[in-house]
């Protein structure tokens, strides 16, 4: 099969990437479906880790990035029987630096995807895996109809979702973006919208008073947020930090966040660090909202397969409204697959 792989980290993924048009299909275990992939999209995550704090001596070479996919099942395991050859599906390869979904194919276990409603288009379903469990599993446990959540940073690609996600189950949102974006959050349901350019966030928290159930910070600044958080979260509101950088500056502080008690300067809500975790439930629920029209996909940019390290320079501006997409070529895969299976 077809994939972007690379064995360096060196001034930036983008810069080593190169297509392996001999790269090995995905071994599949009993309890794995192989989805040849159509669309997929990229992530910060993507390259975060192996260009921050994780070795790439411990990770591997050759390494496939991608979680996030859209595709068509093209074999599964021998325990799995509830999906079809043939079948249409999308999610997220959620918690591996290898083997990912810049590829012709992968590899997932069951709870990582789910199918493809009727009506949903391809590339809009690839981007919403790993944003959409993420937000999902922030959001949906920690409230109920009729709560006031803020959400900060909402033009992302995880606040976007987010911000849907908060509206279709009912609540009130306040988030945050640049004066460019006030009416795109607005559009996407957002009630209320701070803009950091022009405004202080923690002051305009702070005067509305301890009305929110939760806040989800998606950007990790500033960085004081949740030790300020007490001022405008309700006494059992909690924090859920999910965006966050791998300066030292950045860990220090989420380290300082979950340790230190409030009478030494900490924070007096619950404080939570939040990684995306396999969900088909999940998944099952976001693709109905999307079916349903209660959640839009939010493409940035769509590149072509040959233009892979140009999506990852556009996600490190932090610039992109939305996600950043990559189309997966069908040509060899399928013939080598028929092949395989003859």
């Amino acid at each position: 099969m077809r994939a972007w792989q690379y064995n360096s980290t060196q001034g930036g993924i983008e810069k080593n990437m190169q297509i392996n048009d001999a790269a090995p299909q995905p071994t599949l275990l009993d309890e794995q479906i192989l989805v040849q992939v159509h669309a997929m999209a990229i992530n910060p995550v993507d390259h975060k880790m192996t260009e921050g704090p994780v070795p790439l001596r411990l990770v591997g070479s050759d390494i496939t990035p991608g979680a996030d996919f859209c595709g068509k099942v093209a074999k599964v395991g021998k325990k799995v029987d509830e999906f079809q050859i043939g079948e249409f599906v999308f999610g997220a390869k959620v918690g591996a630096l290898t083997g990912g979904s810049l590829a012709q194919y992968v590899a997932v276990e069951r709870s990582m995807l789910t199918r493809l409603p009727e009506g949903v288009k391809i590339e809009d379903a690839a981007g919403v895996g790993i944003v959409g469990l993420t937000e999902y599993q922030a959001i949906a446990p920690n409230v109920k109809s009729g709560d006031k959540i803020f959400i900060n940073g909402g033009s992302g690609g995880t606040g976007v979702y987010g911000i849907q996600i908060a509206k279709a189950l009912g609540c009130h949102v306040t988030t945050t973006c640049s004066t460019a974006n006030i009416d795109f959050c607005k559009s996407l349901g957002a009630d209320e919208v701070i803009d950091y350019k022009t405004t202080d966030i923690i002051d305009t928290l702070t005067s509305k008073g301890q009305i929110f159930t939760l806040v989800v910070d998606n950007i990790a600044a500033p960085l004081n947020l949740y030790n300020a958080s007490s001022a405008f979260l309700t006494p059992a509101g909690k924090f859920v930090q999910i965006g966050a950088g791998m300066s030292l500056a950045s860990i220090k502080t989420m380290g300082s966040n979950m340790l230190l008690p409030s009478f030494l300067g900490g924070g007096k809500n619950s404080y939570q660090v939040l990684m995306a975790k396999p969900s088909a439930d999940a998944l099952r629920q976001i693709g109905e909202w999307m079916k349903e029209g209660k959640v839009k996909a939010v493409v940035d940019t769509v590149f072509e397969w040959e233009d892979a390290p140009k999506a990852f320079e556009k996600l490190k501006t932090g610039r992109a409204r939305g996600k950043i997409i990559v189309k997966v070529p069908q040509d060899k895969a399928k013939e080598r697959a028929d092949a395989e299976d003859a």
